[in-house]
């Protein structure tokens, strides 16, 4: 189940960055390398029928997979804070290699279960999760293999600073024992971050280390969670703010309150403290064994590692040339795209004079103020309104959660990403949050907002991701699962849909979604050149830098993003292209009778599937169509 891989990262650190892409040609030119190994055809409503469907196979097949996601979750109280529950309150999840190869034994075990359901006794919907579930299950047992070769501490993500992020924006404090458990987090740090230490420990054996640029950035978030007070003489610390903030809406008595708020102020100077300054301290040991020579391939088995990753990112068999080249193909074709927007606007000079002069004039970034960056947010906000009531045109389905906006916290905002987004808990009690990196304006010009807002908002991520979340009659590890083709991709044509429908008036926001899309073209090179190809941190900057029109530090953080998430990147574009591809197909096949809601409904009606299966999907949408007709 993909609750191992993905949902505990999705929990902590929502790493749904922006991207983009659009269609080209198609990227799968043969089938997808995971869904073959899996050893089961990729069974959904395209090439099965229900006609020996069975009620009490399909009853028990759900059943096993609603027992598998428990078991799984019973072994996550990080998750169970995600999901909103809150059952082991107090506690963090176990790091240790002894649970890391437990898990593995219970997804072999899990996976022997599967394997005896009979597919020809189910309905499409239970042979498509279990299809699903089989492959998620083979690929998580295939990423133990390589179970060393990440980086838990990094500037995107980070285990010290997810603590972090949970605490504050997860866990709830609705009376005094959510209280107690806070408090009881704070003082399960030290061993928790053992665990994390020895980790680290057991990676460096193994000639794993992150890249020495990494260290100045997790060190500093780590001093920012322990600055101020109970700390020191400044103003109350990140932790220690939210905390009493939480405990003062209860309705207890002051002296009550004022009991908690002591202990928490114990337990971040007796545990809190220590952890954070023990971590730092080998931080600063590890760092003088870092390296410079940033791509996978300095890892060992790094070629086989990194295409592991462009299949299980992509959910094709692509190779990294072939998506280098890819990449190259639709930088010049956007390239081409941006002259004509320079047209448009009359700006006479280069390509990369109208890049400079996008990045320099102040036209297009707010001041580096406090007004500034609520004037942002609050356009931000009335873009995702006006489109919310456009919804209509383009949907059936919609979601029931709602959504804000709202800047990355001070404690991470130095090293996070530029706007990513955190789902909204199932339960309803947190909405979706579109969270917009406003530490530096420079680097969220204005002629971005609309994409971006279209993308981690509507109709992007929360759209897509909120109504999986929702979805009726769909196991609980498809709902809570993941692929970043799909997801990534689904935010990148979210960008492209709007302008269709009559929104980027504006020319210079219309350059400012390509910039976006270029930006995603762009990925693929720099991505495949760095891990691949060996390119250095330095050029791989200087070529983003020189086709693209994002300014220096954003191009610098974003290098340095894909080199800690190896092939993560590439997914955007290649899932986006393929969306777009199957909308052309089917508009083609279908003539007239294609209808843009019915489409989006079958790519988000199943939720997160590989590429290759939403293929089927659409495929079968379009025949169901010409036979009705």
């Amino acid at each position: 189940m993909k609750l191992k891989v993905t949902l505990l990262a999705a929990a902590i650190s929502a790493l749904t960055m922006a991207g983009c892409g659009q269609k080209q040609n198609s990227v799968e030119d043969k089938p997808s390398q995971s869904a073959t190994e899996a050893g089961v055809a990729v069974s959904t409503a395209a090439n099965d029928t229900a006609t020996g469907a069975d009620s009490a196979a399909i009853a028990e097949a759900n059943a096993l997979f609603e027992k598998q996601f428990q078991e799984h979750l019973a072994r996550s109280p990080q998750f169970k804070t995600f999901l909103g529950m809150k059952e082991d309150y107090g506690k963090w999840d176990d790091l240790s290699p002894a649970f890391a190869k437990e898990t593995y034994e219970i997804n072999k075990r899990q996976l022997e279960e599967l394997k005896k359901i009979d597919p020809a006794k189910l309905d499409d919907a239970t042979r498509l999760s279990l299809n699903l579930a089989i492959r998620n299950q083979e690929q998580d047992l295939e990423d133990y293999k390589w179970r060393l070769h990440t980086y838990p501490v990094n500037q995107m993500y980070a285990t010290h600073t997810g603590v972090a992020s949970l605490l504050i924006n997860q866990h709830r404090i609705d009376d005094a024992p959510d209280a107690e458990a806070y408090i009881s987090r704070l003082n399960g740090l030290p061993a928790h971050f053992e665990q994390l230490t020895a980790n680290l420990k057991e990676r460096a054996e193994a000639g794993v280390i992150v890249p020495k640029f990494v260290f100045p950035y997790v060190i500093s978030d780590g001093k920012n969670l322990i600055t101020g007070a109970p700390f020191d003489d400044g103003k109350d610390s990140t932790l220690f703010a939210d905390f009493k903030g939480k405990v003062d809406k209860l309705t207890i008595s002051d002296e009550e309150k004022a009991a908690l708020v002591e202990q928490a102020k114990t337990a971040m100077l007796e545990s809190v403290k220590p952890a954070y300054e023990n971590l730092i301290a080998y931080l600063g040991e590890l760092e003088q064994q870092a390296t410079t020579d940033d791509g996978a391939w300095k890892l060992p088995n790094g070629d086989e590692f990194y295409q592991h990753r462009l299949n299980v990112y992509t959910t094709t068999d692509m190779t990294a040339d072939e998506i280098h080249q890819k990449g190259l193909d639709e930088v010049k074709r956007i390239h081409d795209e941006m002259r004509e927007i320079m047209q448009q606007v009359k700006f006479e000079g280069s390509l990369q004079e109208f890049f400079e002069f996008m990045r320099t004039d102040s036209q297009f970034y707010y001041p580096e103020t406090e007004e500034g960056k609520q004037r942002y947010l609050k356009e931000a906000t009335a873009i995702i309104d006006t489109m919310k009531g456009r919804l209509d045109e383009l949907f059936i389905t919609k979601p029931k959660a709602d959504l804000m906006v709202k800047a990355v916290e001070p404690f991470r905002e130095k090293s996070a990403g530029k706007a990513f987004y955190q789902r909204p808990a199932p339960d309803g009690s947190r909405p979706g949050i579109y969270y917009a990196n406003l530490y530096k304006m420079s680097s969220m010009p204005t002629y971005q907002m609309e994409a971006l807002a279209y993308h981690e908002g509507i109709p992007g991520h929360h759209m897509q991701l909120s109504i999986m979340q929702e979805l009726d009659n769909v196991p609980m590890f498809r709902k809570f699962g993941g692929y970043t083709a799909y997801t990534e991709g689904w935010g990148l044509y979210s960008e492209l849909v709007p302008k269709e429908i009559g929104f980027y008036q504006d020319p210079y926001s219309d350059f400012g979604r390509l910039a976006m899309e270029l930006w995603r073209a762009c990925r693929l090179v720099v991505d495949t050149g760095m891990h691949s190809k060996k390119w250095t941190r330095e050029e791989a900057i200087n070529w983003l830098a020189e086709n693209s029109p994002n300014p220096q530090g954003d191009v610098v953080k974003a290098i340095e993003r894909y080199i800690v998430m190896p092939g993560q990147a590439t997914a955007y574009k290649i899932g986006m292209m393929k969306i777009v591809e199957l909308r052309e197909g089917a508009k083609q096949a279908l003539g007239d009778k294609f209808d843009i809601r019915e489409f989006h409904d079958v790519v988000l009606a199943n939720g997160a599937v590989p590429l290759d299966v939403l293929e089927e999907l659409v495929n079968q949408w379009v025949e169901n169509t010409k036979a009705a007709n």
